[in-house]
């Protein structure tokens, strides 16, 4: 709602050439709050982590309509520069990240190999964000003469960065920081498993 009301009040909007600081703040605030509350409550960490990261990487399928910033840059609303990179690089995220999902399978969340390629799809989507966040932000300085990003100050396209993309990186944070516990779990839980089935003596 706060993303809402302060697209409606024009907040965003900045000069030409200017650093988008409010955008920036925007971005980084939920962002921070949300690292801020995981470190320091347990209860919270808890809950984050007991999560569906199936769930959570599905959710990432929405980023496919990036085909919106291909538009936008075909119409010479948006730069190419930042349309294209921003635009491609959320399709493919979008497109993939339903296989991300599926690769976990029955018993993928304990096996060591589908970890490393799971954080790894959760790391080029936080790189994707992070790469259109940039472009974004610099693209008075990349062509100052050329096409402002002036529409993603507005509505309907500021709650893309002021809203989705700190949403996105958040759930993609919460993936990374569950794959990171799988294989410890599943070869504690097999040794449990095993020391239980040795007869006594022959340990």
């Amino acid at each position: 709602m706060f993303s809402l009301f302060s697209s409606a009040l024009h907040l965003y909007r900045n000069a030409p050439n200017t650093p988008p600081i409010a955008f920036g703040i925007a971005v980084v605030t939920p962002i921070v709050l949300f690292l801020v509350w995981f470190a320091s409550s347990p209860g919270f960490r808890q809950f984050v982590l007991s999560l569906s990261p199936r769930t959570l990487t599905l959710v990432q399928s929405i980023r496919i309509a990036g085909f919106a910033f291909l538009v936008l840059g075909t119409y010479k609303i948006l730069p190419a520069f930042f349309a294209l990179s921003a635009g491609w690089g959320d399709i493919a995220i979008g497109a993939t990240a339903s296989f991300a999902a599926l690769w976990l399978g029955n018993h993928g969340l304990a096996n060591p190999a589908h970890r490393q390629s799971f954080i790894f799809w959760q790391v080029l989507g936080i790189t994707d964000l992070v790469n259109a966040l940039a472009l974004g932000a610099l693209a008075g300085v990349i062509d100052p003469h050329g096409i402002s990003t002036a529409a993603m100050t507005v509505l309907p396209m500021s709650y893309i960065p002021t809203f989705a993309v700190p949403l996105f990186l958040i759930l993609h944070i919460i993936c990374i920081a569950q794959a990171r516990r799988w294989p410890t779990t599943h070869f504690a839980a097999t040794g449990n498993r095993f020391q239980a089935a040795m007869p006594q003596g022959q340990e």
